[in-house]
């Protein structure tokens, strides 16, 4: 697929991760009317990556976060020359699907992005107080399985058809576990937007959303390769 038709889709699908995981946390779960919880937060941010893998994961890999994009390049599969504008791109559609959502939720009276706007954090920004070594250990460690999952469940030798389904519920359990330490990142791009628009404090603590989930994931792209290497065929 050409490169340019593969960033749109990053784009794209980077967007509406954004908008639709954050807007869970940012709206929804702000409402107590809709009472939509973890377990919702957690659900919104699995089908996004459910509807975009069906999407457009024929057209870009529906990569939609940098740190996926480092351990498939480290896994060996992924190009090391598309790995830049890749992650350009999340980035980009990261920050448009965080646009987006500001300007709605801004439409309501009282709305202030300083609340958090559901970014990452530790210490006194962590959701249940957690501290900066067990956000840190939390986030590489979910990093490394989330990466594991997603370089098992695509691997050729797997059922076909099923990796969307794998990946999305193993975001989902990931998150069901760990929202309370950090938000959980587990994706630089979608931490940088919200970031930005928190202003502050996310600022200043968004280097271990960088940090962590790259080296999470890859150390998964480079494990993965000698766990599942097929044995050489004998004389």
């Amino acid at each position: 697929m050409k490169l340019g038709n593969c960033l749109a889709a990053e784009f794209i699908g980077t967007a509406w991760l954004v908008f639709c995981g954050c807007g869970a946390a940012v709206m929804a779960l702000s409402s107590p009317a809709n009472g939509i919880g973890l377990l919702g937060v957690s659900f919104a941010f699995g089908f996004a990556v459910l509807t975009m893998a069906y999407a457009i994961g024929h057209v870009s890999g529906c990569h939609l976060n940098p740190a996926v994009s480092i351990g498939l390049m480290l896994g060996g599969r992924f190009s090391s020359a598309r790995l830049l504008p890749y992650i350009v791109a999340q980035l980009l559609g990261a920050i448009a699907g965080a646009a987006i959502l500001y300007f709605i939720a801004s439409g309501k009276a009282g709305f202030s992005a300083a609340a958090g706007f559901a970014s990452n954090g530790y210490g006194a920004h962590s959701p249940g107080g957690y501290s900066m070594v067990a956000g840190f250990v939390s986030e590489v460690f979910t990093g490394f399985m989330f990466m594991a999952i997603i370089l098992g469940a695509t691997d050729k030798r797997a059922p076909a058809g099923f990796a969307p389904i794998a990946i999305s519920l193993g975001l989902v359990l990931i998150l069901l576990v760990t929202i309370p330490v950090t938000n959980t990142s587990l994706n630089p791009a979608r931490s940088t937007a919200t970031a930005i628009f928190e202003g502050g404090w996310a600022l200043q603590q968004l280097w271990m959303f960088w940090v962590c989930p790259i080296l999470g994931a890859a150390l998964a792209g480079l494990s993965y390769r000698v766990i599942a290497a097929e044995p050489a065929a004998s004389a």
